[in-house]
């Protein structure tokens, strides 16, 4: 089905060879290496005399409403006079505008009156998802996209696109590089035919299922070939694309061919297309080979996307799978947990859910929607508990839907059609009951990503399926039903996609290029300035204020997503939700701790500073002597929070994973790894150092635990990579030294950390 070759591969006239085959061709490795589709876009973007130290340069940016004020408040800080690229603020998160009063309406005239004031491109609520706006309407054969979501991917329309955190968004605004190795890359070649009833989250959720464990493909680029590809439409190779994040990867590109170029056209924007194939042998630094026609319906059960298993699988041994949740549950949620209860889903011959939702850039396409609605023609979903809800992805969806019928034959069902809309996919919209299930084609299925509260009791979970199997499974009033065993005729789409765009161009405000700096920017009480940060001192005093020995930690649980998205336009009152669902006690001592670096900041004579550094120093003997300079001149000295976990920074792009930690005084994260390579620029661009250390030696940390860290500004100044550390026990007051690590940072990057932040750095630029 899916195969893995960590060994070099060269793709030569559409034969793969190992590279002694190659060679014995009589071809140039190194050369066949940069012949890649991935290499190609990446050289024409790069604007480094190297080819190994990228500094990128995009051709577009977007961002929705979680997102943009923050990015463009660092920006406008930063220096912003205009935007020097097209920049499109969607509307698509904090959209239901039920949440708090007025401030997720005062976030959408605050991004309208930027598109104004600095010449964007703005699209109201419910018109349109993010990635589905700039599939039809900002993209380009060989171009690049950044954007402030990780599900920032249009390999599939020959587009390379990175998700990453709103600070690497500000830099593109001011005209600045986005900087990288040059990564590797993977290439999936695909063969054969998906059986009717699989679709793309089939495909997507077994690459997934084989990869991410490992992490095979992280911060790489897959790059599609194969000649599975022709036998895919362009909807659903953008289906299986999207969900490439959730494997780590960095980006996607594919080959593109007649059917891209008709898409292209269809949306009135057939200029924008150019082909995209190999033009000689080109080397890969890896393979992933799946077999189309072997793939089955899979399910990803609670809680990630890498959970996944074929769905007959799943009901043949239902108690067994089920039970494995419950006992999750109970290990990711403590006590709390036994309340799940996933074994009593089994029951009348088969698994019985609660909802379906079918939603967003993953599962809300035409061709995803309108197969739905033909297995679900002359069906009902029940009078039961179970209930299906359809979001199209844009309203140029919506209207094809209606066009065609389509939507008529879900309404007929007993299905709800809805306007676009993300809310689903982060908990801010469609909420399950407490001790439900829910299946959805959407993008991920993290702990109370779904917008439960274990802390109040309350706990529901999230499987992903695909949208034919949801439809399958909604027909029969929610039994857990795989969509290979309905009737093949329904697997067929009867009526052709033509969208109608004036939809967009009758309502979206497309300001690119006529920026009206006179303009005034509209405030609502929600939106506030970032908090003022202070420079790396020369030393660090850091408590360790949160402990994570799980596998791995999501932005999730960083920083929760749902309903505290509405906050994300005042930073201070979004930190007092930090790692709330994970630790619920680290607020108060981050707070705690703060308060010796706001009597530093802010008092002359600080005396519980200077009695709490005379403690240390007794604890400390020889090994403090830097403590009683810094005794003498406070600025020399720094107090702070630090987390450790072994593996942070999975899923979100969000930058308040990390800003939230600034806010309340994080200076570091201590880990064996870093999840993402956009959770470790988040941490950087808020001045915060990504510190590893060796897992046997962080797993012996504690809550409480002092570290230091003498002459740690000179360590980075002088990109040191190995950072000696102080640590006082907590409960024995024993000193230790430590070493920890830094990987290779830019020097772009350590003088970002060295400022405190980003706005630091760009703020001391514009006074030299």
């Amino acid at each position: 089905m899916i195969t893995l070759n960590d060994q070099t591969v060269v793709l030569d006239k559409n034969s793969l060879l190992t590279e002694a085959e190659a060679k014995a061709r009589g071809l140039d490795i190194e050369a066949a290496r940069h012949a890649t589709l991935a290499y190609s876009i990446l050289s024409r973007h790069n604007s480094s005399e190297s080819q190994d130290e990228l500094r990128l340069r995009f051709d577009a940016l977007a961002s929705h409403d979680i997102t943009y004020v923050g990015i463009i408040q660092t920006a406008r800080a930063s220096g912003l006079s205009h935007f020097p690229l097209p920049y499109v603020l969607t509307n698509c998160h904090n959209s239901l505008c039920a949440v708090g009063g007025t401030i997720n309406e005062d976030d959408h005239r605050f991004g309208l009156s930027a598109a104004r004031k600095y010449g964007g491109i703005y699209v109201p609520p419910n018109l349109a998802v993010i990635h589905q706006y700039v599939r039809e309407a900002l993209v380009e054969c060989g171009a690049m996209i950044l954007g402030s979501d990780s599900h920032t991917r249009y390999g599939a329309l020959g587009v390379m696109g990175f998700g990453e955190g709103g600070p690497e968004l500000v830099k593109q605004l001011l005209q600045k590089t986005y900087d990288l190795t040059a990564p590797k890359v993977i290439c999936v070649w695909l063969s054969g035919t998906p059986r009717p009833g699989v679709g793309p989250q089939d495909v997507a959720l077994a690459l997934i299922a084989k990869v991410f464990a490992q992490g095979f493909v992280k911060n790489k680029v897959l790059e599609f070939h194969g000649p599975g590809i022709k036998n895919l439409s362009v909807e659903y190779r953008s289906g299986i694309d999207v969900m490439t994040t959730e494997t780590t990867c960095l980006s996607s590109i594919w080959e593109t061919d007649e059917a891209v170029r008709q898409y292209y056209a269809s949306h009135g924007r057939a200029d924008k297309y150019h082909e995209l194939s190999l033009q000689a042998a080109a080397a890969f630094d890896g393979l992933v080979s799946i077999e189309l026609d072997k793939i089955e319906p899979m399910i990803a059960l609670p809680f990630h996307p890498s959970n996944a298993y074929p769905i007959a699988e799943v009901v043949a041994h239902a108690d067994d799978y089920l039970a494995a949740i419950d006992e999750k549950a109970v290990e990711q949620f403590g006590p709390v947990g036994k309340n799940l209860k996933m074994r009593a889903k089994h029951h009348d011959g088969g698994i019985w859910v609660e909802q379906g939702v079918i939603a967003g850039c993953a599962g809300g396409s035409f061709e995803n929607i309108a197969l739905a609605a033909n297995l679900l023609e002359a069906a009902s979903t029940g009078q039961g508990d179970f209930s299906l809800s359809c979001y199209p992805a844009s309203q140029v969806v919506s209207l094809a839907l209606v066009q065609n019928g389509y939507a008529a034959k879900i309404m007929e069902a007993g299905a709800i059609l809805k306007p676009a809309f993300c809310g689903p996919c982060f908990g801010a919209g469609d909420t399950p009951a407490n001790g439900t299930l829910s299946i959805r084609h959407s993008t991920r299925n993290f702990p109370n990503r779904e917008g439960s509260k274990p802390a109040a009791g309350q706990l529901s979970a999230v499987a992903l399926m695909d949208a034919r199997s949801i439809a399958m499974t909604a027909s029969l009033g929610g039994k857990l039903t795989p969509a290979t065993e309905a009737d093949p005729h329904k697997l067929t789409l009867k009526a052709r996609y033509e969208p109608d765009i004036k939809v967009y161009t009758r309502r979206i405000f497309a300001g690119f290029g006529q920026a009206k700096s006179e303009s005034e920017l509209i405030f609502g009480p929600n939106i506030t300035d970032w908090p003022t940060m202070s420079a790396l001192p020369e030393h660090l005093v850091l408590k360790l204020a949160c402990h994570i020995l799980d596998p791995v930690t999501t932005t999730d649980e960083l920083i929760p997503s749902g309903e505290t998205s509405s906050l994300r336009s005042n930073p201070l009152k979004l930190s007092e939700f930090t790692l709330s669902r994970k630790d619920p006690d680290y607020v108060a001592r981050a707070k705690a701790f703060q308060e010796l670096e706001k009597e530093r900041l802010g008092d002359a004579q600080a005396p519980k500073v200077k009695a709490y550094l005379a403690d240390l120093m007794c604890i400390l003997g020889e090994q403090g002597k830097f403590l009683a300079e810094a005794m003498a001149d406070l600025s020399r000295i720094g107090f702070g929070t630090s987390i450790f976990a072994l593996k942070p920074g999975d899923g979100s792009a969000r930058e308040q994973a990390a800003s939230c930690q600034k806010v309340l005084g994080g200076w570091a994260n201590i880990a064996v790894d870093y999840a993402t390579k956009r959770y470790r620029s988040n941490l950087i661009n808020w001045g915060m150092l990504p510190l590893h250390i060796e897992q046997k030696l962080g797993e012996g940390l504690c809550v409480g635990d002092t570290l230091l860290l003498p002459g740690i500004r000179q360590s980075i100044a002088s990109d040191a990579r190995e950072i000696k550390a102080l640590v006082i026990r907590e409960k024995s007051q024993q000193v230790e030294s430590i070493s920890l690590s830094l990987q290779p940072l830019t020097a772009n990057e350590r003088q970002i950390i060295l400022a405190g932040c980003l706005i630091n750095y760009y703020q001391a630029s514009l006074t030299d």
